[in-house]
């Protein structure tokens, strides 16, 4: 006959949660940084750790979704609820703007300013592509 102790599957949940909230907060630094950095996706970073919380934590799930500088947008994005024109053509225009004068005055490297065009060339695919939303609510 074999006996399992109580802690057995709580330490595992329990490490599999306090992992997914440092991978979640990782993700979220990562898409921080992101906002900062051109080439650094910001929304692929928010979105993972959307994931993570939301697989290990509620209250920090509730927290990145309701954030007051992104939380609506991310909210938006995986409900699939869309993009407003008044979004997404700030973030076209920083994207091109933040790409341009680091390509010209950051880069000297030819073949590094085109994947950073690159990146920005497919970013753009993916805005335009997403779903639009009417900007009231």
């Amino acid at each position: 006959m074999e006996t399992r102790t109580p802690s057995g599957p709580t330490l595992g949940r329990r490490a599999r949660r306090i992992g997914l909230i440092a991978a979640g907060s990782l993700f979220l630094a990562l898409g921080m940084v992101g906002v900062l950095i051109p080439v650094l996706p910001t929304t692929p970073f928010l979105l993972l750790a959307a994931i993570c919380y939301g697989r290990s934590s509620e209250r920090s799930y509730r927290w990145l979704v309701t954030n007051r500088l992104f939380g609506r947008y991310l909210d938006d994005y995986l409900h699939g609820r869309g993009i407003s024109w008044r979004v997404k053509v700030p973030a076209l225009i920083l994207l091109w703007g933040v790409i341009t004068l680091s390509a010209i005055l950051f880069v000297p490297q030819w073949w590094v300013r085109a994947v950073m065009f690159a990146v920005a060339v497919g970013v753009t695919v993916h805005i335009l592509m997403l779903k639009g939303r009417s900007d009231r609510r």
